[in-house]
Parts: structure tokens; C-alpha cells; sequence
């Protein structure tokens, strides 16, 4: 069964489409990306203007005909912060259904945390024991912590690199002060998400599971091996920590020359890695490891568990 998970956030529209089967690991057959950073089309009284729901109608209509043309049986359309919070949101999900033909469903923060926890669960399997997860996103940041396939807590703030970038870091390049004061920030937002998550056992396992994050493992962590000769990579707090001043002296067009820093990538890049160090030291981590799975894979998970599979014919 080929299905097709397309995510409406507030950094890109990502289409993924998936062969399942009962039991199995879904194989992904197409992965398809339209940049559109809303975050910048967004208006003082915080919707979003003409120019970026015409842009996010039209990533929407080619994500719809490149799942029609690969077959796609189900697609499963879900949006996050950028749309969820915008003063005209109930105008643009309408627009958007419109040119998908059918239903959003508009995720809040804590079940983007836990779909994504749950992708997560499944990519590092049962033994990997505690959890403790950080999401980045261009509107928000997503913590969850747990034993389990769900967390047993899970939060969401409005720390996502995008906003963090327009309301705090806006100049290119941003400097030292514009620095500072998104990590103060920072800090004072994840205050209570820190004593919400006080009595939460160490975590056997500190996870990043966002493009922003793989992006900046790239730029400033190491591979290391992992599981069946496989490898994965880790994230060092202090090497984050010593990049941060460097990334925020160099303007946009040279950061791109950075390893692992896409052109998409470069205006946010600074607030991604501010945002990210500043959780690690609230939440007292040292090192993270990324994981590939991320919110389409928790999605596309969650559902084929929803399914009702029969046994063929015999």
C-alpha cells in the first residue's frame, strides 16, 4: 500500500510518500521539498499576507499532483505552527483544503511532539530505554521525554528558528547583542518546560530530530558507529557552543559554504544553533544523537497502526 504523508510547516512543504505493509518498515519512495519560510510572509498583525498563501497553495497543488502521479491511495496532509497560529489561519486552512481536496488536520504543539516521539521510539527500537527529545522547527520547539512509545510529557514553545530569526536576529549578520538577547530569551521561555520535566528519570538516550538539527550535527558534531555497522551522528554541546560567535559574525551568503548548511538554511542557521544550545544547558544535556525519523515518520507510523489489516484469502 503506497501512502503519502505531506507536512505543511512553517519552513517547508514536505511530501513523503511510503510503501507499508502489516508488520513492516515503511520504505520511502519519493521525498519531495518547496522552501517557503512562512515566517517571512508574515504581517504585523500576524497573518499571513496574499503573497505567502499563493505560495503555499501552490507548493500544496504540486504536492497533490506528484501524489496522484505516484500513486499515492491515501495522503495524509498535516499542518503545524506557522499555519496554526496565524491570525488568518482558519482562512488559509480553508484555501489550502480546497486545493488538496480534502481535510487538514492541524496539529497543536504537544501532538507534534509526540508524533514525533514515537518516530523516534521506533527508529532507536525498546532498548534504547529513557528518551529525552528535541525538535526544531521554524515555528516552535518541541521537547518530549518517556519510557514508551508515547512521552509521558511532552511540550511545545515558540522557539522555532524562523521566529526566532525574524523577532530577534532580523539583521544579516546578526552580532553578538542580537545574540545575547535571543538566548536570554531562550532561556526564560524554557523555564517552566525545564520544571515540567523535573522528575522525568535521566534520559539513556538524548535525541535531535529536525533538519535544522542534522544540519548543525553536520557543522560541528562527529559520526560515530552506530547499530549493525551502521552510523550516526552526535552533537557535542561545547562544539556547538564555540560555532554559535562564528555563525553569527559571517553573513548569510558565506554560512552557506559551512558544512552542512543548505542555502535554505542560511538566514536560520544562527537561531536554530541558539535555541538548541540554550535547551541543552537548561536541560542540563551534553551531547545529543540524531535521528533520521522525524513528524512525517511518527505520522505515516500512527496511521498504518490505525489501519485494520486482514489476512488474504487463502
Amino acid at each position: 500500500m503506497r501512502l503519502g504523508v505531506l507536512d505543511i510547516g512553517s519552513n517547508t512543504v514536505h511530501l513523503l510518500v511510503a510503501d507499508v505493509r502489516p508488520g513492516g518498515r515503511p520504505q520511502a519512495t519519493t521525498s519531495q521539498r518547496t522552501v517557503l519560510r512562512l515566517m517571512r510572509y508574515l504581517e504585523p498583525d500576524g497573518s499571513i499576507s496574499e503573497t505567502g498563501v499563493a505560495a503555499l497553495v501552490d507548493a500544496v497543488t504540486q504536492a497533490r499532483a506528484t501524489a496522484e502521479s505516484e500513486n499515492v491511495v491515501e495522503l495524509l496532509a498535516t499542518a503545524t505552527s506557522a499555519v496554526r497560529e496565524a491570525a488568518n489561519g482558519a482562512e488559509v486552512i480553508a484555501r489550502i483544503e480546497d486545493a488538496l481536496g480534502q481535510e487538514l488536520q492541524v496539529l497543536g504543539g504537544e501532538s507534534e511532539a509526540r508524533f514525533t516521539f514515537l518516530a523516534v521510539r521506533r527508529w532507536f527500537g525498546w532498548s534504547a530505554g529513557q528518551i529525552l527529545l528535541f525538535d526544531i522547527g521554524g515555528g516552535s520547539l518541541e521537547l518530549a521525554a518517556g519510557s514508551d512509545e508515547l512521552p509521558e510529557v511532552a511540550a511545545s514553545v515558540p522557539l522555532g528558528a524562523g521566529r526566532s530569526t525574524v523577532e530577534f536576529l532580523p539583521e544579516d549578520p546578526p552580532g553578538e547583542e542580537a545574540v545575547g538577547l535571543l538566548r536570554a530569551h531562550a532561556r526564560e521561555t524554557l523555564a517552566p518546560v525545564v520544571e515540567l520535566m523535573a522528575d522525568q528519570p535521566r534520559p539513556n538516550h538524548v535525541v535531535g530530530s529536525s533538519k535544522a538539527i542534522r544540519s548543525l550535527a553536520k557543522l560541528a558534531g562527529y559520526p560515530a558507529p552506530g547499530w549493525s555497522g551502521s552510523e550516526r551522528m552526535l552533537l557535542p554541546r561545547a562544539a556547538l557552543g564555540s560555532w554559535i560567535p562564528r555563525l553569527a559574525r559571517l553573513p548569510a551568503s558565506a554560512r552557506q559554504e559551512l558544512p552542512g548548511i543548505t542555502a535554505d538554511r542560511t538566514f536560520q542557521i544562527v537561531a536554530a544553533a541558539v535555541v538548541l544550545h540554550t535547551a541543552m544547558t537548561a536541560m542540563n544535556v551534553d551531547e545529543l544523537e540524531v535521528s533520521p525519523w522525524a513528524l512525517r515518520e511518527g505520522v505515516l507510523l500512527r496511521y498504518i497502526e490505525s489501519l485494520s489489516w486482514s489476512e488474504p484469502d487463502s
